[in-house]
Parts: structure tokens; C-alpha cells; sequence
């Protein structure tokens, strides 16, 4: 019975001396970060596909039990949406292959303008994909929160193809207007989308997007730690990934969560204890 827990990126500049040693060479900053975390969103490769070799230092640098989900190159998801980009799913599957079973699922994270009348688009991209991944497919249209007929087409296109959908939850975020300059540019560019808590496979993954404010980020999970406390009795394996504007305590908070669902399923494996960070020094 394993909870995996993480952030969006692996290396950030405010956990240096706090979370993971500073100096550290680039090569170490995610098996640092391993440490505190088990899990990492691949938001990296929605930009460009990394090569082979840079994807093995990944997999050196983590136990084969860390969990990658990996986003697809936005040249598939977002400029061609899904169709004619065979090449480059070509490309980015084989530099993924080094991760072996850390790729936990690819993810498929599509524009907010992927709408209800795009679902036979993705149902066909699903069945052409090989089978020997796992795959996790984030929406933003808000037809398929609000509209109950645009959800369940979706979610029969998922089911068929043993996919998960991606819930990322930035209800608590919304609660009430941004008090920083990080706050404000995450209200400008974050989904605003009613809550989802549905699980349609063994292994779901959820986003959840708190505030700078740590208490409020915490009240925020509270449905979440009962959520995935239920998905973890009921055999699932999930996967929760922590976000706050500024992602200053990420870490951190990915492991409070983590705690607070052992409290209430206390046969839930503990995180490792993470090594302590050494205080900078000038020799």
C-alpha cells in the first residue's frame, strides 16, 4: 500500500539549503530531491522532448519505485492536437524508455479549447498509442465539470482505453482573491474548473493547487486526505502531486499531505526520512 506524493518540478531556487544541499550540480538536484519526494510531474517535456541520455540520468538518480508522469511535447497535445504527429510521438517515447517502470503514466494534458465535440479525436489518438504505457489525460474545457453529458463520453473514451483522468484541483485556490505577486500570476493562468474526485482506474493522480498561505493550503486538501485515504483501502495506489503559487514549501507540504492520510490508514508505508541539508559554507 504505497502513496506517492510530489511537486511540479524537481529543482527550484527557494529550496536550495533547505530542502536539497547548495551548492549541488545539476546531475544530483533530482536524486536530492528523491529524497523528500516520490514522485515528480514531467512538466519539462511539454516544452521539448529531452534526449535518451538525459532521460537515463533521470532513472539513475531514482529508485525504480519513483513515479514520473510525463507530459506529452506540446507540438502533439496543443499545436496538433492530437493528430499528425506520429514522428514526434515516435521520438518522445523512445527517449522515455530509459525511465522504465518509474514512467508511471504519459500524461496528455490538452488546451482548454479541446472541447466535448473533440472526444472521438482523443478516443482514436487513445487506441493508437502502445499499450505497454499507462496514460493520464487532463481536460480544461469546462463542459466536462459542468455538463454531465460532455463527462460521460469522456469518461467511457478513458475507461475503454485503461486511462486515467487528471483532476487538478484549484477550488481552494479560487476561495478568495491573490495576496501576492505569485497568487496574482497563477490567478491569470490557472484553470478554473469545478471540483473533481473520481478515480477511473487503480492508480489515479490528482493535482491540487493551494495558496502562499500554508494554513489555507492545508484547509483546502482536507477532502482530498479523506479521498485518497478511501482510494488506498480500496486498493488503489494513488498519486498526489502539491502546487502553491510560489511552490516555496512544496516539498514540505507534499509530505504533511502524505502524514496526514497515514494518520487515518495507518498500514500506509512511511516517505523516507530525508538526509539533512548540510548549512552552506565559504571552504
Amino acid at each position: 500500500m504505497r502513496l506517492h506524493v510530489g511537486c511540479a518540478m524537481w529543482t527550484h531556487k527557494a529550496w536550495a539549503g533547505r530542502f536539497l544541499p547548495h551548492p549541488l550540480p545539476a546531475a544530483e538536484r533530482l536524486r536530492a530531491y528523491a529524497d523528500w519526494c516520490t514522485a515528480v510531474e514531467g512538466n519539462t517535456t511539454f516544452y521539448a522532448t529531452p534526449s535518451r541520455d538525459t532521460v537515463a540520468s533521470w532513472a539513475q538518480q531514482t529508485d525504480p519505485g519513483f513515479r514520473f508522469v510525463v507530459k506529452l511535447p506540446k507540438a502533439i497535445t496543443h499545436e496538433r492536437r492530437l493528430a499528425g504527429a506520429e514522428a514526434e510521438l515516435r521520438a518522445f517515447l523512445a527517449a522515455m524508455e530509459p525511465l522504465g517502470p518509474r514512467a508511471h503514466a504519459l500524461w496528455i494534458q490538452l488546451p482548454g479549447s479541446f472541447a466535448p465535440a473533440d472526444v472521438p479525436v482523443l478516443a482514436g489518438f487513445l487506441r493508437r498509442l502502445p499499450a505497454d504505457h499507462r496514460y493520464a489525460v487532463e481536460v480544461r474545457h469546462p463542459a466536462f465539470f459542468d455538463d454531465p453529458h460532455a463527462a460521460a463520453p469522456l469518461e467511457d473514451v478513458l475507461s475503454a482505453a485503461g486511462a486515467e483522468w487528471v483532476p487538478f484541483d484549484t477550488t481552494a485556490f479560487f476561495r478568495s482573491p491573490p495576496t501576492s505577486d505569485a497568487e496574482r500570476d497563477a490567478w491569470t493562468k490557472k484553470p478554473r474548473v469545478a471540483l473533481r474526485t473520481a478515480a477511473l482506474t487503480d492508480r489515479p493522480i490528482v493535482r491540487y493547487l493551494g495558496r502562499d498561505d500554508t494554513a489555507r493550503t492545508v484547509a483546502g486538501w482536507q477532502p482530498w486526505v479523506e479521498v485518497v485515504a478511501g482510494w488506498l483501502r480500496a486498493g488503489r495506489s494513488p498519486t498526489m502531486f502539491l502546487h502553491t503559487p510560489d511552490n516555496a514549501d512544496a516539498p514540505l507540504l507534499a509530505r504533511r499531505f502524505h502524514d496526514e492520510v497515514r494518520a487515518r490508514v495507518p498500514d500506509l508505508e512511511a516517505l523516507p526520512t530525508p538526509l539533512p541539508v548540510e548549512p552552506s559554507t565559504l571552504f
